[in-house]
């Protein structure tokens, strides 16, 4: 007997979602996909110019979409940072490590020519497995 598993799309409300047709997070059974991530808020670049601060504003926004979908900092497995300026990898893996210090998912950091706002300096997707348990709830 096969088991129904459920799609939950995750949406963060931003305008773009509908026109371009993806969702902030997607959980299907017990694997959580969140989408790249940017410090954008609005018309607003959270941190500035500051990579660092940026990157703390896309974790806390992963961290929220996680918790939509009923997961955690705890069950993520992978991240992939994309960053403007791979020379301050530093300042972004310093924000990562912050969070992910225990956790040590698996990751890729790589410089990209541009994000979609020449103001974003970091872009961050995650993938979060939970445990069984937490899957049936």
């Amino acid at each position: 007997m096969s088991e129904i598993v459920t799609r939950q799309l995750i949406s963060s409300g931003a305008p773009w979602e509908a026109l371009v047709g993806y969702s902030r997070a997607v959980r299907v059974g017990n694997v959580v996909e969140v989408a790249g991530t940017t410090a954008q808020d609005g018309d607003t670049v959270t941190g500035g110019a500051d990579v660092y601060l940026q990157t703390r504003r896309v974790l806390e926004k992963i961290g929220e979409a996680l918790a939509a979908a009923g997961a955690s900092f705890q069950d993520v497995v992978r991240t992939r940072m994309f960053v403007t300026d791979i020379s301050r990898w530093e300042a972004v893996g310093r924000a990562h490590g912050e969070v992910f210090s225990e956790i040590r998912p698996v990751t890729t950091m790589v410089e990209v020519r541009a994000l979609i706002d020449p103001r974003l300096l970091v872009e961050i997707e995650a993938t979060a497995i939970m445990a069984d348990s937490a899957a049936t709830a």
